[in-house]
């Protein structure tokens, strides 16, 4: 793949400057065109983005039981919501990469939304009281080292409660401790994927800080938090 300054030798003009390459800015073209042009690309576009959301979701949905039917809805609903977004915003694309590169990031946005409200309505976030007990096993403490791996435990609920903010809270029992999956959690929470990865950044780093400060953790390792 070239860079768009080179692609730009036989495409149109991007916004800003920026040379856009040939097959990008036929995309633009059509989709801002009317009649059978317009809808000839729209066309086109939507089986791209269809066949990009079946293969996330048999990638990410196979390990939740999604499939049939259900896989097909998502699938259907995820493509139509993409396009619609991108036939909206043709006139924000500004060359930077491949209309086919920002097309897929539509698409792959409406698969973890359409995955993170399925969850959400079919099971919703169950916060299980007893995970934190279960904990030191999931953590692979060998027999031997099990009161330790229950005192670390203690500790870390321990600086949870008293280190994080309530929504830095939920986050990381949902995420760490119950292993809630992160689009479900996105949903119910009103939020998306990156939001809680940052929510958890900021939270590790509060726990890893206070586990240091009481010798559960080297120091070295708070401070290249």
């Amino acid at each position: 793949m070239g860079s768009a300054e080179n692609d730009g030798r036989a495409g149109g003009g991007g916004r800003g400057g920026r040379s856009m390459d040939a097959e990008s800015a036929q995309w633009v073209r059509a989709l801002s065109a009317e009649g059978e042009a317009y809808e000839e690309a729209t066309g086109r576009l939507h089986a791209l983005l269809l066949r990009i959301a079946y293969a996330e979701l048999n990638r990410r949905g196979s390990r939740h039981g999604i499939s049939g039917p259900e896989l097909d809805d998502l699938a259907h609903q995820a493509a139509a919501d993409a396009l619609l977004s991108i036939t909206r915003k043709i006139g924000d694309f500004r060359g930077d990469s491949r209309f086919t590169t920002w097309a897929y990031k539509f698409v792959m946005h409406e698969v973890s939304s359409k995955l993170g409200r399925h969850f959400w309505r079919t099971t919703g976030v169950q916060l299980d009281p007893e995970a934190w007990e279960r904990l030191p096993d999931r953590l692979g403490a060998d027999p031997v080292r099990q009161s330790e791996a229950r005192e670390l435990v203690a500790a870390l609920r321990e600086a949870v409660e008293e280190e994080l903010t309530e929504r830095q809270r939920r986050v990381f029992t949902a995420l760490a401790v119950n292993g809630v999956d992160a689009d479900t959690l996105a949903a119910e929470l009103g939020t998306n994927r990156n939001a809680l990865y940052k929510t958890m950044f900021d939270a590790r780093r509060k726990l890893r800080a206070r586990l240091a400060a009481n010798g559960h953790l080297p120091l070295t390792t708070a401070r290249r938090s």
